[in-house]
C-alpha cells in the first residue's frame, strides 16, 4: 500500500507514461490497417502520410494509470467519486466525439452539439462553476441558478476547442497540454487539492508518453480524440480545482495557463469573422502558422510556443503564491531565446552563403 503523497504523485505520472508509450506502436499500426491517415495538403505542414489516432494510446494510458493508483492507493486518500467522476466522464464521452470524427467527419453542427452534451454530463455529475471569486470584497459572489450550467458548458467546450484548433505542429497540443497540466497539478497540490493535482499529474503521464513519438518529425497525431479529451480534461481540472480557489486571482489562474491556446483560438474567430467565413474553416492564420512564414522550422517554432506557454505558466503560480515560478520563467525565456537565436543564426549563415 502507497501512504504518501509523493508516491502516489510518481506512480500516477509513470504509470500513464509508460501505458501509454507502450501502446503507441500498437495504435500505429491500427490506423494504417483501417486506413486512418492524416495526408498532406496545402494548409498541413507535413508532407507524408501520418496515423491520426494516437488520442486512443493517450486515454487508454490515462485511464489504465488511475486505474492502477486507484487499485494501490488507500481509498480514503484517493477517491473518484465527486466532480472527479465528472471530470472523467466528460474526457471519455468527448474522447468519443472526437475518435468518431476521427473515424468518420461528422458535420461540424453536430459535433458541437455532441461536445455540449458532454460537458453537460460532467456539468450534471459534478463539474460546475457555482460562484466566483470578488476582487473588489475578497469574499465569493454566488451565481444565479441559470448561469452556472451556460457559464460552465461554454468554458469546457471552448477550452477543448483551443486545444483542438491549436494542433496544427508536431508536439504543439500535446506540449501545451503538458506544461498546462503539470501548473495545474502544482497549484492543486500546494493548494490543498491532491485529487486534482493527481488527474492532472496522470494527464501530464499519458501526454509525456504520447509527445515521444509526436515530436517533429511526428510518427503519429493524436487526431480530434486526443485534442478534444485534454481540452476539457484540463478545463474541467481547472474548474475543479483553479476556479473555487478563495482568491481573487482565481479566475485569471486558467485564463492565463491556457492563454496562449485561448488568445490564438480568439483571434482566430474574430478573423474568420472578419473575413465572413465559418468559425470553423480551417486557415493558415494561426499563431503557429505565422511562426513558420516568419522562418522558424517545425521545431523552433514548437519552441517558441513552448516559451510563452511556460511564462504565463509562472505568472500563474506567482499570483497563486505557490512555489515554483521562478524555475519555470527561466525556463520559458530559455525556449524563447532559442527559438529566436536559432533564428538569427540561420538568417545570418543564409546571408553569408548569398
Amino acid at each position: 500500500m502507497l501512504e504518501t503523497w509523493g508516491l502516489t504523485l510518481a506512480l500516477a505520472l509513470m504509470a500513464p507514461w509508460l501505458a501509454t508509450d507502450l501502446l503507441i506502436p500498437w495504435v500505429v499500426r491500427l490506423a494504417y490497417r483501417v486506413g486512418k491517415v492524416d495526408t498532406p495538403d496545402a494548409r498541413k505542414v507535413h508532407t507524408l502520410p501520418i496515423p491520426r489516432l494516437g488520442g486512443l494510446a493517450i486515454v487508454a494510458g490515462f485511464f489504465l494509470g488511475l486505474a492502477l493508483v486507484e487499485w494501490l492507493v488507500p481509498g480514503e486518500l484517493f477517491n473518484l467519486d465527486g466532480p472527479i467522476a465528472g471530470v472523467l466522464a466528460g474526457g471519455a464521452l468527448m474522447f468519443l466525439v472526437g475518435f468518431i470524427d476521427d473515424l468518420k467527419p461528422l458535420d461540424a453542427k453536430v459535433k458541437l452539439l455532441l461536445q455540449i452534451v458532454a460537458a453537460s454530463v460532467a456539468y450534471a455529475l459534478g463539474v460546475r462553476i457555482t460562484f466566483m471569486s470578488n476582487p473588489v470584497s475578497g469574499g465569493l459572489l454566488f451565481l444565479p441558478f441559470w448561469i452556472p450550467p451556460v457559464v460552465t458548458v461554454f468554458y469546457m467546450v471552448g477550452i477543448t476547442n483551443t486545444i483542438n484548433l491549436i494542433d496544427g505542429l508536431d508536439g504543439l497540443a500535446g506540449g501545451v497540454s503538458l506544461i498546462a497540466a503539470l501548473t495545474i497539478a502544482t497549484i492543486a497540490m500546494q493548494t490543498n487539492q491532491p485529487l486534482v493535482g493527481i488527474v492532472a499529474v496522470a494527464l501530464a503521464g499519458a501526454t509525456i508518453g504520447f509527445l515521444r513519438y509526436n515530436f517533429n518529425p511526428a510518427k503519429i497525431f493524436m487526431g480530434d480524440g486526443g485534442a478534444l479529451f485534454l481540452g476539457i480534461t484540463l478545463a474541467s481540472a481547472s474548474i475543479v480545482g483553479l476556479l473555487k480557489l478563495v482568491a481573487a486571482v482565481a479566475f485569471a489562474l486558467p485564463l492565463l495557463i491556457l492563454g496562449v491556446p485561448i488568445l490564438d483560438t480568439s483571434f482566430a474567430i474574430l478573423r474568420r469573422l472578419w473575413n465572413r467565413k465559418p468559425i470553423f474553416s480551417p486557415d493558415r492564420g494561426h499563431l503557429h502558422h505565422r511562426l513558420l512564414d516568419a522562418g522558424l522550422d517545425q521545431r523552433r517554432a514548437v519552441m517558441v510556443i513552448y516559451g510563452l506557454c511556460l511564462l504565463l505558466g509562472g505568472f500563474a503560480l506567482g499570483l497563486a503564491r505557490v512555489d515554483g515560478q521562478v524555475p519555470v520563467f527561466v525556463l520559458g525565456a530559455l525556449c524563447l531565446a532559442y527559438g529566436v537565436w536559432k533564428t538569427w543564426f540561420l538568417q545570418v549563415r543564409e546571408e553569408r552563403r548569398s
